[in-house]
């Protein structure tokens, strides 16, 4: 029997190839591994710096509050002004932002918490609406048929069902994954620095009151105070 020796060199060379693929391939999760843990490691002191901050901002985040609890409307005014949670304020929202009629609540609030498997719970304040008053979740709802169509989508249904879970449907992920960005824009931009959308509401306001200047305006103008008198009246 005649041994064909190229043969048998291709498959020592494929057979080399493989073992080198291997052990590479062994090594780079080695080194992930590795990796893995200095960012696990780098989570937990970002962490931990965080409370420690956290804790020292507290002070300075209740005096802020006192102030913003003497001046009306600041929350409101902020959120219509903000370019994005602006959008999510009905005209029915904005009338939850005081004492009203709708619901018992005095305050709401929606808590999210890591937990240690790198999951987060989240948590919110049950709606207690008045009688007669309540949205079912938030939403004024019609039926068509044996379907629900949402007529108007309320910023309140953000306190309504909170955690994804695997019997939720495509749609209502979708909905869930909508109000976690939310909750990232509140935490992230409107939060931190509430005073650059509130001062950009009242700023054009001023501006807008010291357009037409002092003294008796244009005809045009007049023509557009009567455009706006008729606007009103309808």
């Amino acid at each position: 029997m005649v041994v064909d020796k190229g043969k048998k060199q291709k498959v020592e060379e494929e057979k080399n190839i493989d073992e080198k693929l291997f052990l590479s391939v062994e090594k780079l999760h080695e080194i992930q591994n590795e990796l893995e843990k200095i960012n696990e490691k780098a989570t937990d002191e970002v962490f931990e710096i965080e409370r420690k901050y956290n804790k020292i901002r507290k002070p300075v985040y209740d005096k802020r509050n006192d102030i913003i609890n003497s001046l009306s409307d600041f929350w409101l005014t902020a959120f219509l002004s903000h370019p994005v949670l602006g959008d999510l304020l009905t005209e029915q929202d904005q009338k939850n932002f005081k004492p009203n009629p709708f619901f018992e609540n005095s305050k709401l609030s929606k808590t999210y918490t890591i937990l240690e498997d790198g999951s987060t719970k989240v948590t919110a304040t049950t709606i207690k609406w008045k009688e007669g008053k309540g949205i079912p979740k938030g939403v004024v709802q019609e039926k068509k048929g044996n379907k629900r169509s949402h007529a108007e989508e309320s910023f309140f249904t953000w306190f309504s069902e909170v955690n994804k879970n695997d019997d939720s449907d495509d749609d209502e992920k979708e909905v869930l994954d909508i109000q976690d960005e939310v909750a990232e824009i509140i935490k992230d931009d409107l939060w931190p620095d509430p005073l650059t959308y509130f001062s950009n509401e009242v700023v054009e306001e001023d501006f807008e009151g010291d357009e037409g200047g002092e003294g008796e305006g244009s005809e045009d103008d007049e023509d557009e105070d009567e455009d706006e008198d008729d606007e009103e009246d309808k």
